[in-house]
């Protein structure tokens, strides 16, 4: 595959070049979260209301993996990054291969741990006996394909932190066709239903890590022989950042699950609606994520060579940016939410729930952009923890304070779904004195260096 052109995050102009990086960003991870959904729609289209909801079941499961994932390998952008910025290339190629090693290791323990709590966890979920077994099956083939998913992960997130992020999006692109027909293929032609879009999605990401691997192994930089010293540096420098990412996107996820158990008490049509509902609200989501990834590896960059100025500059222009794009694609999705959810179903009442939740959660789901980007930055300068700190009290407790407290005098999904955005707005207000108290200190880890020349 081609190698796409870099972008140089220490001197090339910010405006252009944030939304040139961040966009592929937003795409890949539209595409990984469009895996879920092509297997929803297939299941609804072609497999029936059972086979729909015990996929949509697992949609929060999935969502919960793919974080830990995708905030795990933020370590590993950030370490890259910082080496770049402090012009330490000879460590480069040491760094690469430690965290791919640190990925695989992380999926296999992530597939075993699994593939044991999957029936439990889908059970504590209160999942309906009816659909139970499916929904385990589910589960359990598409956490197979979970040690290719985190390879992937790490390995595009050193392809961005070296300022490329269109080839792991090409990347994405040709996997998410095969996962499309490989569901069409394996549901219509095999019959095999639930088991059918599992195995598809699992295909699907380990051909996208096997492609991402071939494409660093043929860079001169990245090369696998001779990079074993400072084991223990690379992998406590990753693991720093990366920890508290995954967690901080993990407790959205873990506080939905207690959202989709208190779903799944309102029956069939809405468990299938809020599937379909969440698939869009994960499309204007991720949009804004991928502008807090970019302010992290920018800032990350230019913190490490000294550059305050494009740090500030690129913490403002990504938080536009993130409102920006995120209104473009929540916008039209609500006022069109009937016949968006009717691409996923043709039972009235299954669209009619999945418009309730569109309505109250996907709609002011652009004031995200207010919290995530602030939340990248604080990264992207070595404060990691706080971050994931605040989200854990502002997303996760709180949901868990509205789900018991709130929710459970009037248990209705109009007032379940109120959580999110009330949540939202605490974590912005957290978020912002955070920001304040935190960016007029001196930088911390290994920044505060001189500008890094031009290579």
């Amino acid at each position: 595959m081609h190698q796409a052109q870099s972008i140089d995050m220490l001197h090339d102009p910010l405006p252009k070049n944030l939304i040139l990086f961040a966009l592929p960003i937003a795409f890949s991870s539209i595409l990984q979260q469009l895996f879920n959904a092509a297997d929803t729609a297939v299941a609804g289209r072609f497999a029936g209301a059972g086979a729909l909801a015990a996929v949509g079941i697992n949609s929060e499961v999935v969502a919960l993996l793919v974080s830990l994932s995708a905030g795990l390998a933020v370590g590993a952008n950030v370490w890259i990054a910082h080496l770049i910025g402090r012009n330490k290339r000879r460590l480069l190629a040491g760094a690469c291969r430690h965290a791919l090693l640190l990925a695989l290791f992380l999926g296999v323990l992530g597939m075993g741990l699994g593939l044991i709590l999957a029936a439990p966890l889908l059970i504590l979920m209160r999942t309906p006996k009816a659909i139970l077994p499916q929904a385990i099956l589910y589960l359990r083939l598409y956490l197979l394909g979970y040690p290719a998913l985190v390879v992937y992960d790490f390995a595009a997130a050193v392809r961005r932190a070296q300022g490329d992020s269109w080839t792991p999006f090409l990347i994405l692109i040709f996997s998410g066709i095969l996962n499309v027909a490989l569901n069409l293929l394996f549901v219509i032609a095999f019959h095999l239903d639930v088991a059918g879009v599992a195995l598809a999605t699992s295909l699907a990401n380990a051909a996208a890590a096997l492609m991402v691997l071939s494409v660093m192994k043929k860079q001169a930089d990245q090369s696998f022989s001779g990079a074993g010293a400072h084991k223990t540096l690379h992998f406590s420098r990753i693991l720093a950042v990366g920890v508290p990412a995954a967690l901080q996107g993990a407790v959205f996820c873990v506080a939905n699950l207690f959202v989709q158990t208190a779903v799944n008490g309102f029956g069939p049509d809405i468990i299938a609606g809020s599937a379909i509902a969440v698939n869009f609200e994960y499309i204007g989501y991720y949009m804004i994520t991928a502008f807090g990834q970019t302010a992290t590896t920018f800032t990350a960059q230019n913190a490490a060579a000294g550059e305050a100025g494009r740090c500030r500059r690129s913490f403002r222009l990504c938080t536009l940016d993130a409102l920006a794009f995120s209104a473009a694609v929540v916008v039209p999705i609500t006022i069109f939410k009937v016949p968006c959810a009717a691409l996923f179903s043709n039972s009235p009442g299954v669209v009619a729930a999945a418009g309730v939740r569109i309505t109250i959660i996907f709609a002011p789901e652009i004031l995200c952009g207010l919290y995530e980007v602030p939340a990248g930055v604080l990264r992207g300068r070595g404060h990691s923890a706080l971050p994931a700190a605040l989200t854990i009290l502002g997303i996760c407790g709180f949901r868990l304070f509205w789900i018991f407290a709130v929710f459970a005098q009037n248990q209705t999904p109009e007032r379940l779904y109120f959580a999110f955005p009330v949540s939202w707005l605490l974590t912005i207000v957290l978020m912002g004195i955070a920001v304040k108290c935190t960016l007029s200190r001196p930088v911390t880890g290994p920044s505060a260096h001189r500008r890094c020349p031009r290579r």
